[in-house]
């Protein structure tokens, strides 16, 4: 009996301890938007991008203004998550997007003007591109930001704001779209794995065989 008790308890401890450790991973979203909301703000935008860092393809942006009331199970900054998830949330952040929008910054543009340059016109051409005028913008990261509405950046904001987090994965789902479609025009980068970003396997391929034209000439790397 003793023994039957014992192994109980036990599975009921580790029970508890794998919901906590559930409950650990689950990001928890500030209510900003909320907040902004009841201050007079009625439309707040989640702006974030992805591709600052690869050797090659666009920066791209995204802008959304979430429902306020929109359930998202799973949410969190898309760095975290695995491709099926993100693309599972990107169709459910679209329903349940009051307004969004995506921008890309081709290779050529950020090699003229620098990547900080290039995102600024990504996320301005976000905001131009919705349809509802958003009444300030929630921005992730602590560059300096350039625009014509009223925002705050928030360190870390793809993993603390609902409508960051839900940005950064449209942005990020739209441009890994992009990049397999260029996997197929330069097969041999194989970009569909590495999206552009510089890994050994990327390196090792541009130092035998060189760029193409889709890469960022103004990039430098270690082979």
């Amino acid at each position: 009996m003793r023994r039957l008790l014992s192994k109980k308890i036990k599975r009921k401890l580790l029970l508890q301890k794998r919901n906590r450790s559930n409950q650990f991973h689950m990001p928890i979203f500030l209510p900003i938007e909320s907040r902004l909301i009841r201050q007079g703000f009625q439309l707040v935008a989640g702006i974030d991008e992805v591709g600052r860092g690869p050797l090659a393809g666009p920066v791209v942006s995204a802008a959304v203004i979430l429902n306020e009331r929109a359930d998202l199970p799973g949410l969190d900054d898309s760095k975290k998550l695995s491709a099926k998830k993100r693309l599972i949330l990107f169709q459910k952040i679209l329903d349940n997007a009051v307004d969004y929008a995506i921008a890309f910054v081709p290779h050529q543009i950020i090699d003229r003007i620098n990547i900080i340059n290039a995102l600024r016109i990504a996320n301005d051409l976000c905001i131009n591109a919705m349809r509802f005028r958003p009444d300030i913008a929630l921005i992730d990261g602590r560059d300096k930001q350039i625009m014509d509405i009223p925002f705050l950046s928030m360190i870390e904001g793809d993993s603390r704001i609902r409508s960051i987090a839900a940005a950064s994965i449209l942005a990020k789902v739209a441009r890994d779209a992009v990049m397999t479609h260029y996997s197929k025009e330069y097969p041999e980068y194989g970009f569909e794995r590495h999206m552009g970003y510089g890994t050994r396997f990327h390196r090792n391929v541009i130092t035998k065989i060189g760029f193409c034209e889709i890469h960022r000439k103004s990039y430098t790397f270690k082979p």
